[in-house]
């Protein structure tokens, strides 16, 4: 891109860079949006014929539709240029998968991106994460645009990641902006690439993204509707039914419009009518929000709803939390449990030492609930690099972080 990117700092800015020169227009121009079977197929047939690394990026419209699929994929391969794919006339992009399996995937914060492209029939076979790269790295702003300007010098202007990508048709700017993303990816993802072989981190985060590739899709959360805003204020289990009842009432209107969830009915609404448990439409018209022509439209569902949580048996009323085998959140520990307290408080300060060592943010050295795992219910010391490969840390972390570990529950143990 004919930039000529300074090495950063340890606290991750480029000294002596000059202001960041702004990117405002893809150096090729902006391509269609590709919208049909034939195009697809050539952009299939060009992108066979190389096995550079692929940009990829994908924009959701989460905000505005239901679920978080992607209504644009944009990518970039060096000897192809970018396109952008508009996936709503596809039912998938299968014709893509072949030619882009062969090469590298280079994305930024992939676990939001793969699961919508997953759901297009695009899984990666090698991945580069540009935001996972900047957090091993240990530079302090990994967003595309800061990590942008701090490793190429470039600007990229704020764009639409927050818009409605379901709109049609898109907005010219808004394709530019799209365009944009991907065209630095490649330049950055070698700045990276350099920046941890300098600070031989190249194996730690080749580890990473093998993970990446590996991981399985999501479970499905057990009981979603707990997730409901101002839910944490209600002890009633009764109040806790209806809000449940209308969490999912809502959840099936809300998949057969299209909407999300919160454009059908916002969450302080459901909080509402579940406290108030009204029965006839006039009393559930008096509450805040549910006054409105599409509410008083929709009310017998609603109060269907609210009639189905009335009629549970206690008996049969949800639990106030969902039991856990797992640890207590970590300031329960002293009261649940002293000693595995001084385990956690002891693990604590020697990740922290490690974590400023290192330059890797403490989360990124292991999973936080994996280590809340093993010091509430300890292993022997010898078992736990194993304990902690089964928990699914990387040989990298069990490496590093077992000895840490295993120095901090023997210090626990000391008699005070």
């Amino acid at each position: 891109m004919g930039h000529n990117p300074s090495t950063p700092t340890a606290d991750g800015e480029a000294p002596g860079t000059p202001s960041a020169a702004p990117l405002l227009h893809p150096r090729d121009g902006t391509p269609a949006p590709i919208t049909n079977a034939t195009a697809l197929a050539d952009l299939a047939v060009a992108l066979g014929a190389s096995d550079a690394p692929i940009a990829l990026d994908a924009e959701r419209a989460s905000g505005f539709r239901y679920g978080s699929r992607a209504f644009l994929v944009q990518l970039r391969r060096e000897g192809v240029g970018t396109a952008l794919i508009d996936p709503v006339p596809f039912t998938d992009l299968a014709p893509l998968a072949a030619p882009l399996a062969g090469g590298e995937w280079v994305l930024h914060a992939a676990s939001q991106d793969l699961p919508c492209l997953a759901e297009l029939g695009l899984r990666p076979r090698r991945l580069f994460d540009t935001e996972l790269a900047g957090r091993l790295a240990g530079l302090p702003r990994v967003g595309l645009g800061p990590l942008v300007e701090q490793m190429l010098g470039l600007r990229l202007t704020k764009g639409h990641g927050a818009d409605d990508w379901s709109r049609r048709p898109l907005p010219a700017d808004w394709l530019d902006y799209a365009a944009l993303d991907v065209e630095v990816l490649i330049d950055l993802r070698d700045a990276m690439a350099a920046l941890l072989a300098e600070q031989g981190k190249s194996e730690w985060a080749a580890q990473e993204f093998a993970a990446l590739v590996a991981a399985p899709p999501p479970r499905p959360r057990l009981d979603p509707w707990r997730r409901t805003s101002g839910i944490h204020h209600i002890a009633d289990r009764r109040t806790l039914a209806a809000i449940r009842e209308m969490w999912y009432a809502r959840d099936d209107l809300a998949r057969a419009r299209d909407l999300a969830p919160h454009r059908v009915l916002p969450d302080s609404a459901i909080i509402a009518a579940a406290t108030a448990l009204p029965g006839t439409a006039r009393e559930l018209a008096e509450l805040p929000v549910f006054s409105g022509r599409a509410q008083r439209r929709a009310a017998p569902r609603w109060l269907a709803a609210l009639e189905r949580a009335r009629k549970i048996p206690p008996a049969d009323l949800p639990p106030r939390r969902l039991p856990s085998d797992g640890p207590p959140p970590p300031g329960r520990w002293q009261h649940k449990d002293p000693a595995a307290a001084a385990r956690l408080d002891a693990a604590r300060s020697r990740l922290a030492e490690l974590s400023e060592r290192l330059a890797i943010p403490v989360e990124n050295m292991m999973s936080p609930q994996l280590v809340r795992d093993v010091l509430w219910q300890p292993p022997a010391t010898a078992d736990l690099p194993e304990v902690l490969a089964l928990g699914g840390a990387r040989p990298w972390q069990v490496e590093l972080v077992a000895p840490v570990l295993a120095a901090a529950l023997a210090a626990a143990a000391l008699p005070s």
